[in-house]
Protein backbone atom coordinates (compact mmCIF):
# COMPACT_ATOMS: atom_id res chain seq x y z
CA UNK A 1 0.00 0.00 0.00
CA UNK A 2 1.25 3.49 -0.75
CA UNK A 3 1.72 6.10 1.96
CA UNK A 4 -1.74 7.43 1.08
CA UNK A 5 -4.09 6.39 3.83
CA UNK A 6 -6.89 4.29 2.42
CA UNK A 7 -9.12 1.32 2.97
CA UNK A 8 -11.06 -1.43 1.22
CA UNK A 9 -14.52 -1.27 -0.34
CA UNK A 10 -14.81 2.48 -0.65
CA UNK A 11 -13.86 3.23 2.95
CA UNK A 12 -11.29 5.96 3.44
CA UNK A 13 -9.03 5.86 6.51
CA UNK A 14 -6.49 8.36 7.78
CA UNK A 15 -2.85 7.52 8.58
CA UNK A 16 -3.45 7.04 12.31
CA UNK A 17 -6.52 4.88 11.69
CA UNK A 18 -8.72 6.95 14.03
CA UNK A 19 -10.90 8.49 11.26
CA UNK A 20 -12.90 6.62 8.61
CA UNK A 21 -15.33 7.80 5.94
CA UNK A 22 -17.39 6.27 3.16
CA UNK A 23 -17.58 8.73 0.25
CA UNK A 24 -20.35 8.34 -2.34
CA UNK A 25 -17.68 8.52 -5.03
CA UNK A 26 -13.99 9.24 -5.53
CA UNK A 27 -12.53 11.38 -8.30
CA UNK A 28 -8.86 11.61 -9.30
CA UNK A 29 -8.72 14.62 -11.65
CA UNK A 30 -5.79 14.87 -14.06
CA UNK A 31 -6.15 18.63 -14.59
CA UNK A 32 -7.56 21.77 -13.01
CA UNK A 33 -10.35 21.67 -15.65
CA UNK A 34 -11.32 18.14 -14.58
CA UNK A 35 -11.31 19.23 -10.93
CA UNK A 36 -13.58 22.21 -11.72
CA UNK A 37 -15.95 19.89 -13.58
CA UNK A 38 -16.02 17.45 -10.62
CA UNK A 39 -16.88 20.32 -8.25
CA UNK A 40 -19.71 21.54 -10.49
CA UNK A 41 -21.08 18.01 -10.93
CA UNK A 42 -21.01 17.40 -7.15
CA UNK A 43 -22.99 20.62 -6.61
CA UNK A 44 -25.52 19.58 -9.28
CA UNK A 45 -25.89 16.16 -7.59
CA UNK A 46 -26.38 17.73 -4.17
CA UNK A 47 -23.17 16.18 -2.80
CA UNK A 48 -20.52 17.77 -0.57
CA UNK A 49 -16.88 17.80 -1.79
CA UNK A 50 -13.61 17.29 0.09
CA UNK A 51 -10.05 16.93 -1.19
CA UNK A 52 -7.82 14.53 0.71
CA UNK A 53 -4.03 14.31 0.74
CA UNK A 54 -2.14 11.52 2.48
CA UNK A 55 -4.46 11.42 5.48
CA UNK A 56 -1.88 12.67 7.97
CA UNK A 57 -4.47 14.71 9.91
CA UNK A 58 -5.75 13.16 13.13
CA UNK A 59 -9.00 15.13 12.79
CA UNK A 60 -11.82 14.44 10.32
CA UNK A 61 -10.91 17.58 8.38
CA UNK A 62 -10.93 15.67 5.04
CA UNK A 63 -13.69 13.16 5.77
CA UNK A 64 -16.81 13.21 3.60
CA UNK A 65 -19.77 11.05 2.60
CA UNK A 66 -19.97 13.03 -0.65
CA UNK A 67 -17.30 13.34 -3.35
CA UNK A 68 -13.72 12.64 -2.30
CA UNK A 69 -11.15 14.35 -4.54
CA UNK A 70 -7.76 12.64 -4.67
CA UNK A 71 -5.05 14.97 -5.99
CA UNK A 72 -2.28 12.49 -6.78
CA UNK A 73 -2.31 13.31 -10.51
CA UNK A 74 -1.96 17.03 -9.75
CA UNK A 75 1.70 16.82 -8.82
CA UNK A 76 5.04 18.27 -9.80
CA UNK A 77 6.68 21.63 -10.18
CA UNK A 78 4.94 23.96 -12.66
CA UNK A 79 7.72 26.52 -12.81
CA UNK A 80 10.74 27.92 -11.02
CA UNK A 81 11.35 31.67 -11.03
CA UNK A 82 15.03 32.05 -10.14
CA UNK A 83 14.92 35.83 -10.32
CA UNK A 84 12.16 36.20 -7.71
CA UNK A 85 13.12 32.95 -5.94
CA UNK A 86 9.70 31.33 -6.09
CA UNK A 87 8.51 27.90 -7.15
CA UNK A 88 4.98 27.01 -8.28
CA UNK A 89 3.84 23.48 -7.49
CA UNK A 90 0.73 21.41 -8.08
CA UNK A 91 -1.33 20.94 -4.91
CA UNK A 92 -1.04 17.15 -4.72
CA UNK A 93 2.77 17.17 -4.70
CA UNK A 94 4.14 15.38 -1.63
CA UNK A 95 6.54 17.53 0.40
CA UNK A 96 9.13 14.78 0.05
CA UNK A 97 9.09 15.06 -3.75
CA UNK A 98 9.16 18.85 -3.57
CA UNK A 99 12.13 18.88 -1.18
CA UNK A 100 14.14 16.45 -3.30
CA UNK A 101 13.31 18.23 -6.57
CA UNK A 102 14.25 21.62 -5.10
CA UNK A 103 17.56 20.24 -3.78
CA UNK A 104 18.41 18.98 -7.28
CA UNK A 105 17.77 22.53 -8.52
CA UNK A 106 19.99 23.99 -5.79
CA UNK A 107 17.01 25.42 -3.88
CA UNK A 108 15.19 24.87 -0.59
CA UNK A 109 12.27 26.01 1.51
CA UNK A 110 13.48 28.09 4.47
CA UNK A 111 11.76 25.97 7.10
CA UNK A 112 9.73 22.77 7.25
CA UNK A 113 8.01 20.36 9.61
CA UNK A 114 9.53 17.14 10.92
CA UNK A 115 7.82 14.79 8.46
CA UNK A 116 7.47 15.17 4.71
CA UNK A 117 4.89 12.56 3.72
CA UNK A 118 2.04 15.08 3.37
CA UNK A 119 0.92 16.83 0.19
CA UNK A 120 1.80 20.52 0.00
CA UNK A 121 -1.88 21.53 0.08
CA UNK A 122 -2.75 19.27 3.01
CA UNK A 123 0.24 20.42 5.04
CA UNK A 124 -0.35 24.14 4.47
CA UNK A 125 -4.14 24.03 4.81
CA UNK A 126 -3.87 22.63 8.34
CA UNK A 127 -1.01 24.91 9.41
CA UNK A 128 1.82 22.35 9.52
CA UNK A 129 5.02 23.87 10.91
CA UNK A 130 8.49 23.14 12.16
CA UNK A 131 10.34 25.25 14.67
CA UNK A 132 11.95 28.65 14.09
CA UNK A 133 12.96 31.87 15.76
CA UNK A 134 12.32 34.01 12.65
CA UNK A 135 10.99 31.56 10.06
CA UNK A 136 7.38 30.46 10.28
CA UNK A 137 5.17 27.59 9.16
CA UNK A 138 5.09 26.15 5.65
CA UNK A 139 1.97 28.28 4.95
CA UNK A 140 3.87 31.42 6.00
CA UNK A 141 6.25 30.76 3.06
CA UNK A 142 3.42 30.89 0.49
CA UNK A 143 3.53 33.70 -2.08
CA UNK A 144 0.52 32.73 -4.18
CA UNK A 145 -2.38 30.27 -4.32
CA UNK A 146 -4.75 28.99 -6.96
CA UNK A 147 -8.03 27.45 -5.82
CA UNK A 148 -11.22 26.09 -7.31
CA UNK A 149 -14.15 27.71 -5.53
CA UNK A 150 -17.70 26.42 -5.00
CA UNK A 151 -18.99 27.55 -8.42
CA UNK A 152 -16.15 25.70 -10.17
CA UNK A 153 -14.22 28.84 -11.09
CA UNK A 154 -10.44 29.10 -10.58
CA UNK A 155 -9.36 31.92 -8.29
CA UNK A 156 -5.77 33.18 -8.08
CA UNK A 157 -4.67 35.01 -4.95
CA UNK A 158 -1.52 36.65 -3.59
CA UNK A 159 -0.61 39.80 -1.66
CA UNK A 160 -1.64 41.82 -4.74
CA UNK A 161 -4.42 39.69 -6.26
CA UNK A 162 -7.48 38.95 -4.08
CA UNK A 163 -5.44 39.78 -0.95
CA UNK A 164 -8.35 39.10 1.43
CA UNK A 165 -8.54 35.52 0.11
CA UNK A 166 -4.75 35.19 0.37
CA UNK A 167 -4.91 36.31 4.04
CA UNK A 168 -7.22 33.40 4.82
CA UNK A 169 -6.68 30.61 2.30
CA UNK A 170 -3.06 29.88 3.18
CA UNK A 171 -4.46 28.06 6.23
CA UNK A 172 -7.96 27.39 4.92
CA UNK A 173 -8.71 23.95 6.47
CA UNK A 174 -10.48 23.06 3.23
CA UNK A 175 -13.31 25.51 3.89
CA UNK A 176 -12.80 28.04 1.09
CA UNK A 177 -12.20 25.85 -1.94
CA UNK A 178 -9.87 23.19 -3.30
CA UNK A 179 -6.28 24.34 -3.77
CA UNK A 180 -4.81 23.41 -7.15
CA UNK A 181 -1.40 25.12 -7.03
CA UNK A 182 0.83 26.86 -4.51
CA UNK A 183 3.68 29.32 -5.09
CA UNK A 184 6.35 29.11 -2.38
CA UNK A 185 9.21 31.45 -1.59
CA UNK A 186 12.46 29.48 -1.83
CA UNK A 187 16.13 30.29 -1.37
CA UNK A 188 19.45 28.95 -2.60
CA UNK A 189 20.25 25.59 -0.99
CA UNK A 190 22.06 26.00 2.32
CA UNK A 191 23.57 23.83 5.04
CA UNK A 192 22.37 23.37 8.60
CA UNK A 193 24.36 22.07 11.51
CA UNK A 194 22.23 20.11 13.94
CA UNK A 195 23.33 19.66 17.52
CA UNK A 196 21.34 17.14 19.51
CA UNK A 197 22.01 16.66 23.19
CA UNK A 198 20.26 15.51 26.35
CA UNK A 199 19.36 18.18 28.94
CA UNK A 200 17.33 18.03 32.13
CA UNK A 201 13.76 19.31 32.09
CA UNK A 202 14.62 21.89 34.76
CA UNK A 203 17.59 23.20 32.82
CA UNK A 204 15.79 23.45 29.48
CA UNK A 205 12.80 25.24 31.00
CA UNK A 206 14.86 27.68 33.06
CA UNK A 207 17.17 28.47 30.11
CA UNK A 208 14.44 28.37 27.46
CA UNK A 209 14.52 32.08 26.56
CA UNK A 210 18.28 31.98 25.93
CA UNK A 211 18.12 28.70 24.01
CA UNK A 212 15.36 30.15 21.84
CA UNK A 213 17.21 33.46 21.28
CA UNK A 214 20.60 31.89 20.50
CA UNK A 215 19.40 29.41 17.88
CA UNK A 216 17.66 29.78 14.54
CA UNK A 217 15.69 26.58 15.18
CA UNK A 218 15.36 25.15 18.68
CA UNK A 219 13.17 22.24 19.78
CA UNK A 220 13.14 19.58 22.43
CA UNK A 221 11.38 16.42 23.53
CA UNK A 222 10.48 15.79 27.16
CA UNK A 223 10.00 12.19 28.27
CA UNK A 224 7.06 11.99 30.71
CA UNK A 225 7.80 10.17 34.01
CA UNK A 226 11.38 11.48 33.80
CA UNK A 227 13.20 14.75 34.32
CA UNK A 228 14.97 14.27 30.98
CA UNK A 229 14.73 15.94 27.60
CA UNK A 230 16.50 15.64 24.28
CA UNK A 231 17.26 19.03 22.69
CA UNK A 232 17.94 19.90 19.05
CA UNK A 233 19.41 23.14 17.69
CA UNK A 234 19.64 23.74 13.95
CA UNK A 235 21.72 26.67 12.72
CA UNK A 236 23.01 27.69 9.31
CA UNK A 237 26.50 26.57 8.56
CA UNK A 238 29.28 27.43 6.12
CA UNK A 239 30.01 23.70 5.90
CA UNK A 240 31.54 21.36 5.06
CA UNK A 241 28.75 18.76 4.84
CA UNK A 242 29.11 16.13 7.55
CA UNK A 243 26.03 13.93 7.32
CA UNK A 244 25.22 11.29 9.91
CA UNK A 245 27.07 8.12 8.85
CA UNK A 246 24.78 5.49 7.34
CA UNK A 247 25.30 2.93 10.08
CA UNK A 248 24.98 5.49 12.87
CA UNK A 249 21.96 6.97 11.12
CA UNK A 250 20.37 3.55 10.87
CA UNK A 251 21.01 2.78 14.55
CA UNK A 252 19.71 6.13 15.81
CA UNK A 253 16.96 7.00 13.33
CA UNK A 254 15.65 3.61 12.28
CA UNK A 255 16.58 1.20 15.07
CA UNK A 256 16.22 3.42 18.15
CA UNK A 257 13.66 5.98 16.92
CA UNK A 258 11.49 3.54 14.96
CA UNK A 259 12.39 -0.13 15.59
CA UNK A 260 13.19 -0.33 19.30
CA UNK A 261 10.77 2.54 19.96
CA UNK A 262 7.98 0.55 18.29
CA UNK A 263 8.85 -2.54 20.39
CA UNK A 264 8.92 -0.46 23.57
CA UNK A 265 5.54 1.06 22.66
CA UNK A 266 4.05 -2.42 22.17
CA UNK A 267 5.38 -3.54 25.57
CA UNK A 268 4.03 -0.37 27.18
CA UNK A 269 0.62 -0.82 25.59
CA UNK A 270 0.43 -4.41 26.84
CA UNK A 271 1.90 -3.75 30.31
CA UNK A 272 1.37 -0.05 31.18
CA UNK A 273 3.20 -0.44 34.51
CA UNK A 274 6.48 -0.82 32.59
CA UNK A 275 6.16 2.61 30.94
CA UNK A 276 8.03 4.76 33.52
CA UNK A 277 11.00 2.36 33.38
CA UNK A 278 10.92 2.29 29.58
CA UNK A 279 10.76 6.11 29.59
CA UNK A 280 13.90 6.32 31.76
CA UNK A 281 15.75 4.02 29.33
CA UNK A 282 14.39 5.76 26.19
CA UNK A 283 15.28 9.21 27.47
CA UNK A 284 18.91 8.11 27.83
CA UNK A 285 19.13 6.00 24.65
CA UNK A 286 20.01 8.83 22.27
CA UNK A 287 23.44 10.28 22.90
CA UNK A 288 24.65 13.72 21.85
CA UNK A 289 25.52 14.13 18.16
CA UNK A 290 26.34 16.89 15.69
CA UNK A 291 25.96 16.71 11.92
CA UNK A 292 25.74 19.11 8.95
CA UNK A 293 23.52 18.53 5.91
CA UNK A 294 21.06 20.14 3.49
CA UNK A 295 17.83 21.37 5.14
CA UNK A 296 15.32 18.61 4.48
CA UNK A 297 17.77 15.98 5.75
CA UNK A 298 18.09 17.91 9.01
CA UNK A 299 14.54 19.15 9.57
CA UNK A 300 12.72 15.92 8.72
CA UNK A 301 12.96 12.36 9.95
CA UNK A 302 11.08 9.14 9.22
CA UNK A 303 8.12 8.41 11.51
CA UNK A 304 7.10 4.78 11.22
CA UNK A 305 5.63 4.31 14.68
CA UNK A 306 1.94 5.20 14.38
CA UNK A 307 0.42 7.41 17.05
CA UNK A 308 -2.40 9.81 17.83
CA UNK A 309 -1.47 13.43 18.59
CA UNK A 310 -2.82 16.62 20.11
CA UNK A 311 -0.86 19.86 19.68
CA UNK A 312 -1.61 23.35 20.94
CA UNK A 313 0.05 26.69 20.22
CA UNK A 314 0.31 28.88 23.32
CA UNK A 315 1.76 32.41 23.51
CA UNK A 316 5.53 31.92 23.62
CA UNK A 317 5.84 33.69 26.97
CA UNK A 318 3.39 31.15 28.48
CA UNK A 319 5.37 28.09 27.37
CA UNK A 320 7.43 27.35 30.48
CA UNK A 321 4.46 27.67 32.80
CA UNK A 322 2.38 25.45 30.49
CA UNK A 323 5.09 22.76 30.48
CA UNK A 324 5.55 22.84 34.24
CA UNK A 325 1.80 22.44 34.70
CA UNK A 326 1.79 19.55 32.22
CA UNK A 327 4.63 17.79 34.05
CA UNK A 328 2.98 18.31 37.45
CA UNK A 329 -0.28 16.90 36.07
CA UNK A 330 1.41 13.76 34.70
CA UNK A 331 3.45 13.27 37.90
CA UNK A 332 0.34 13.49 40.09
CA UNK A 333 -1.83 11.27 37.90
CA UNK A 334 -2.12 7.54 37.26
CA UNK A 335 -1.45 8.17 33.57
CA UNK A 336 1.20 6.11 31.82
CA UNK A 337 2.60 8.12 28.92
CA UNK A 338 5.04 6.28 26.67
CA UNK A 339 5.55 8.99 24.01
CA UNK A 340 7.72 12.08 24.43
CA UNK A 341 6.19 15.58 24.43
CA UNK A 342 7.49 17.72 21.55
CA UNK A 343 8.14 21.47 22.00
CA UNK A 344 8.72 23.93 19.12
CA UNK A 345 8.24 27.65 18.37
CA UNK A 346 7.12 29.97 15.55
CA UNK A 347 7.13 33.75 15.07
CA UNK A 348 3.86 35.64 14.68
CA UNK A 349 2.42 35.63 11.15
CA UNK A 350 -0.40 37.45 9.32
CA UNK A 351 -2.61 34.49 8.30
CA UNK A 352 -6.15 34.66 9.74
CA UNK A 353 -6.39 31.11 11.15
CA UNK A 354 -2.71 30.24 11.48
CA UNK A 355 -1.96 29.00 15.00
CA UNK A 356 0.72 31.73 15.11
CA UNK A 357 -1.63 34.45 13.81
CA UNK A 358 -0.65 37.75 15.39
CA UNK A 359 1.40 36.25 18.22
CA UNK A 360 4.81 34.66 18.82
CA UNK A 361 3.93 31.08 19.60
CA UNK A 362 5.24 27.91 21.20
CA UNK A 363 3.87 24.48 20.37
CA UNK A 364 3.38 21.65 22.82
CA UNK A 365 2.49 18.29 21.26
CA UNK A 366 1.33 15.29 23.26
CA UNK A 367 1.19 11.85 21.65
CA UNK A 368 -0.06 8.37 22.48
CA UNK A 369 0.84 5.13 20.71
CA UNK A 370 -1.90 4.01 18.31
CA UNK A 371 -4.33 1.66 20.05
CA UNK A 372 -3.61 3.04 23.54
CA UNK A 373 -6.46 4.91 25.27
CA UNK A 374 -5.55 8.58 24.94
CA UNK A 375 -8.69 10.44 26.09
CA UNK A 376 -7.76 10.91 29.78
CA UNK A 377 -4.29 12.26 28.97
CA UNK A 378 -5.43 14.50 26.11
CA UNK A 379 -8.37 15.87 28.14
CA UNK A 380 -6.11 16.81 31.06
CA UNK A 381 -3.51 18.31 28.71
CA UNK A 382 -6.15 20.24 26.77
CA UNK A 383 -7.45 21.79 30.00
CA UNK A 384 -3.95 23.19 30.64
CA UNK A 385 -3.49 24.39 27.04
CA UNK A 386 -6.84 26.18 26.87
CA UNK A 387 -6.23 27.93 30.20
CA UNK A 388 -3.36 29.68 28.34
CA UNK A 389 -5.58 30.59 25.35
CA UNK A 390 -4.03 27.78 23.34
CA UNK A 391 -4.93 27.25 19.70
CA UNK A 392 -5.06 23.60 18.57
CA UNK A 393 -3.42 22.44 15.36
CA UNK A 394 -6.25 22.08 12.81
CA UNK A 395 -5.10 18.59 11.86
CA UNK A 396 -4.60 17.17 15.35
CA UNK A 397 -6.99 15.86 18.00
CA UNK A 398 -8.92 18.53 19.95
CA UNK A 399 -12.44 19.10 21.25
CA UNK A 400 -12.85 22.84 20.60
CA UNK A 401 -15.58 24.52 18.56
CA UNK A 402 -16.38 27.81 16.79
CA UNK A 403 -17.30 29.60 20.05
CA UNK A 404 -13.86 28.88 21.47
CA UNK A 405 -12.05 29.87 18.27
CA UNK A 406 -13.93 33.17 18.05
CA UNK A 407 -12.30 33.99 21.40
CA UNK A 408 -8.70 32.98 20.62
CA UNK A 409 -8.49 34.12 16.98
CA UNK A 410 -8.95 37.90 16.59
CA UNK A 411 -9.55 37.40 12.84
CA UNK A 412 -12.01 34.50 13.14
CA UNK A 413 -14.94 36.63 11.92
CA UNK A 414 -12.92 37.76 8.90
CA UNK A 415 -12.41 34.11 7.92
CA UNK A 416 -16.05 33.07 8.37
CA UNK A 417 -17.29 36.12 6.43
CA UNK A 418 -15.01 35.19 3.52
CA UNK A 419 -16.31 31.64 3.66
CA UNK A 420 -19.89 32.97 3.49
CA UNK A 421 -18.88 34.81 0.33
CA UNK A 422 -16.91 32.01 -1.37
CA UNK A 423 -19.02 29.03 -0.30
CA UNK A 424 -22.50 30.28 0.64
CA UNK A 425 -24.08 26.85 0.00
CA UNK A 426 -21.42 25.06 2.10
CA UNK A 427 -20.34 22.74 -0.71
CA UNK A 428 -17.06 22.10 1.15
CA UNK A 429 -18.73 21.54 4.52
CA UNK A 430 -18.28 18.43 6.65
CA UNK A 431 -18.91 17.60 10.32
CA UNK A 432 -15.48 18.86 11.39
CA UNK A 433 -15.89 22.26 9.69
CA UNK A 434 -19.42 22.57 11.07
CA UNK A 435 -17.93 22.20 14.55
CA UNK A 436 -14.86 24.43 14.21
CA UNK A 437 -16.33 27.20 12.02
CA UNK A 438 -19.99 27.04 12.96
CA UNK A 439 -22.89 26.29 10.62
Amino acid sequence: MSSTASGKSGTWRNWAGNVTARPAREVTPASVEELSAAVRKAAADGLKVKAVGTGHSFTATAATDGVLIRPQLLTGIRNIDRENLTVRVEAGTPLKRLNMALAREGLSLTNMGDIMEQTVSGATSTGTHGTGRESGSIAAQIKGLELVTADGSVLACSEKENPEVFAAARVGIGALGIITAITFAVEPLFLLTAREEPMTFDKVTSAFDELWAENEHFEFYWFPHTGNTNTKRNNRSAGPEKPVSRIKGWIEDEFLSNGVFQAAQLVGRTVPATIPTIAQISSKALSARTYTDIPYKVYTSPRRVRFVEMEYAVPREALVETLRELKAMVDKSDLRVSFPVEVRTAPADDIALSTASGRDSAYVAVHMFRGTPYQAYFTAAERIFTAHEGRPHWGKVHTKDADYFAGVYPRFGEFTALRDRLDPERLFQNDYLRRVLGA
